[in-house]
């Protein structure tokens, strides 16, 4: 990964805003900036420098991955001893912050830590993300970790298939897909594993449950892995036993949906144009209003990034962007049903990078 690189970009974009320096907090951002995996820390960043402040407990693994910053190990609160480095920066008179991923009361803290001549002027909000707008375009390195964390998935959900029957427990068919996970090198879960089946089927986010499989009806599978800090993000529903005309029907039309906002991936295409490509076939099905949620989103280091494929969004795809495109129908207290792949914008159009069958499978 070239840290050097990605810190040139923030300075770039820091210099177009009129900021001397920035303090990062959000822990993402420190791994996308610096390498750095641990738990506690804060990167300072000005046009001549960076560096990254930590606790001892992570002193050998910031020097381990830490390239492009200088470490300083602190006793106290990193983010406090990073806002008083860069308030002593020469040329350095005020130094930007993320608002959505700083609390009051730090902001408080590091007021509070600073001369009082600076304590009104020094910190400035950001007026939008600037490291989670780098973040949206992957690079090569990404885009190869999370290819091998999408087939990881594929290859996952192959095997839920011989595994899943009727009688078992949710939480035993989420148990084995991320005991599995785990076999195959995962370093976690992207998120709590969804396994929704039966009449909980209809739950956009039916979180496994003592629930039994029915005989009959459909069983969502919505989960992802973690490899190399980069998630992966699947849905696959698949039915017991066989379904009635109105299941199949359904069925086939947020198949539908999902293939054709699929097709509508493409570099410069907006987010809104992709999520109405996936609704107008539902609203052709008489189904739009069964669709409770937006078509998709970002995924990288965090399972929920920009941009959001949504009603009226604006933003539009760029090559190296990877989205999840997932339309569902959920008919409460009947069933429900869900397909999600992930897809990386090219300049042509998008690749799918979870290319695990989607038909209708009966087991």
């Amino acid at each position: 990964m070239d840290h050097f690189r990605r810190i040139g970009a923030l300075r770039r974009k820091l210099t177009r805003a009129g900021l001397p320096g920035l303090v990062v907090t959000h822990l993402p951002d420190l791994r996308y900036l610096s390498g750095f995996t641990g738990s506690s820390a804060a990167l300072a960043v000005t046009r001549r420098a960076a560096r990254l402040f930590t606790d001892g407990r992570y002193t050998a693994q910031a020097a381990e991955e830490v390239d492009a910053a200088k470490v300083e190990i602190v006793s106290g609160a990193p983010s406090v001893a990073a806002v008083q480095w860069l308030a002593a920066q020469p040329g350095v008179e005020m130094a930007g912050f993320d608002p959505s991923w700083t609390t009051v009361a730090e902001l408080t803290r590091w007021k509070a830590a600073l001369p009082g001549r600076l304590r009104r002027t020094f910190l400035t909000a950001l007026a939008g993300p600037l490291v989670e707008n780098l973040r949206r375009v992957k690079d090569e390195d990404e885009l190869a970790l999370m290819t091998e964390a999408a087939l990881g998935g594929c290859r996952l959900f192959e095997h839920m298939l011989g595994f899943i029957r009727p009688g078992l427990r949710e939480i035993e068919v989420a148990a084995e897909l991320e005991h599995q996970a785990r076999l195959m090198g995962a370093e976690g879960m992207s998120f709590e594993t969804i396994v929704a089946s039966g009449v909980r089927s209809a739950l956009p986010h039916g979180k496994a449950t003592n629930a039994v499989l029915p005989r009959r009806g459909f069983v969502t599978l919505d989960f992802g892995i973690i490899l190399g800090g980069y998630c992966s993000d699947m849905t696959r529903t698949v039915f017991l036993g066989r379904p009635k005309a109105e299941e199949r029907r359904t069925y086939n039309a947020v198949l539908e949906a999902q293939e054709t906002a699929v097709a509508a991936v493409s570099s410069g295409v907006s987010c809104g144009e992709v999520d109405e490509a996936a609704r107008a076939v539902l609203r052709r099905e008489g189904l739009a209003e069964a669709f409770s949620h937006s078509t998709g989103h970002g995924v990288g280091l965090e399972i929920h990034e920009a941009p959001r494929i949504g009603a009226g969004q604006t933003t539009r795809l760029m090559p190296g962007m990877v989205i999840t495109i997932e339309p569902g129908v959920y008919l409460a207290g009947r069933f429900g049903i869900r397909i999600e792949d992930m897809v990386v914008v090219t300049a042509t159009g998008g690749q799918v990078l979870t290319p695990a069958p989607k038909a209708l499978i009966e087991l």
